[in-house]
């Protein structure tokens, strides 16, 4: 059995094409990078006064850490842990951030008739994704873990303030959505901070662009190939809008011939077959995350339904094929925003 990591950023932002003929304001950029939920968060944000970028961005990347101390699962003192330790044995106290975050999850859940569910965290213990150790589960562990798996063993009261589980092994894993939402705090940081030019890229897998580049229209971001990680598959414009990619080739492993992806059915307990990725464009990063998880799961045909009713919302859906070439599909409104 081979466990597969992940070789590479899902979206890299490409630099401008020579001659580009928009007129360049006098502005300074400034970027930093930091190691923060898992991964690599990188803020890049550009204005006219240099001397104070610096600091905006840091805040930025400090507003992600933030988020990742609320709402980690990893961490064993965020107060997601403590909620996943106590809610079995009665209703815990959340704080009104967390409190509304997960009403937001469970809104989502409700939606996409459970493709997109935060207690899906059993399940990807018993297939070995929690610690990256890549397993095939027997089916008594698999079936404890689903009898435990779905959001209706969530019970949130917002009068009270207090989430309780109706069931103990019932666990919380926001990591299908967590980092689209660090993400849009971060922006929104920077928009009060006057910055008008940045973009926001945590782990690769989400990201959002805040206005344009210093003479372009757009940022242009290049979406990573599924099957040749060192290979862009295209590029998008991103303006005020958010790009989010669910690929398997991100974290998946090999057992008896068949390839395991982490990306999971919550109702089924099992690893999507049939797709390398998705990536999704709207509005926020939360929506984002959330929906290239329930299209994954739920395929094209009840995408392009949901897209239907999100305008102006695209989906671009990368299908296998053999010699390990792909086909894209692209559902929904167009890219250029």
């Amino acid at each position: 059995m081979e466990l597969l990591g992940v070789t590479g950023l899902a979206l890299l932002l490409l630099a401008p094409a020579d001659g580009a003929s928009a007129p360049i304001p006098a502005l300074a950029c400034h970027e930093e990078s930091r190691e923060v939920m898992g991964c690599t968060g990188t803020v890049r944000a550009c204005g006219p006064e240099a001397g104070v970028l610096p600091a905006i961005v840091g805040a930025a990347l400090d507003e992600i850490d933030r988020v990742d101390r609320l709402m980690s699962h990893y961490r064993r003192d965020s107060p997601l842990s403590q909620l996943n330790r106590e809610a079995a044995n009665g209703p815990v106290r959340v704080e009104p951030e967390l409190l509304d975050f997960l009403a937001e999850c469970l809104r989502w859940s409700r939606e996409s008739q459970g493709a997109f569910d935060v207690t899906v965290g059993p399940l990807m213990k018993a297939w070995g994704f929690f610690r990256d150790e890549g397993r095939v589960p027997g089916e008594g562990e698999l079936a404890r873990a689903l009898a435990v798996v779905g959001y209706r063993h969530v019970e949130l009261d917002r009068a009270a303030g207090t989430v309780r589980f109706d069931r103990p092994g019932v666990e919380l894993d926001l990591g299908g959505i967590g980092k689209g939402y660090a993400v849009d705090r971060a922006a929104s940081l920077l928009r009060r901070r006057g910055i008008a030019s940045a973009l926001v890229n945590l782990g690769g897998s989400s990201v959002y662009a805040l206005g344009a580049p210093p003479g372009r229209k757009a940022w242009e971001i290049g979406i990573q190939d599924p099957t040749e990680p060192a290979k862009t598959a295209l590029t998008v414009p991103l303006r005020d809008r958010a790009l989010s990619v669910s690929g398997g080739y991100q974290r998946s492993f090999e057992q008896d011939g068949i390839t395991y992806a982490h990306v999971m059915d919550p109702r089924t307990g099992q690893p999507v077959q049939g797709l390398l990725s998705v990536a999704v464009l709207t509005a926020t990063a939360t929506d984002g995350d959330a929906l290239d998880n329930v299209f994954f799961v739920q395929g094209l045909e009840a995408a392009r339904t949901a897209l239907a009713r999100l305008p102006p919302t695209e989906a671009l859906f990368f299908l296998p094929r053999r010699g390990r070439k792909w086909t894209l599909v692209r559902l929904g409104g167009r890219t250029a925003h």
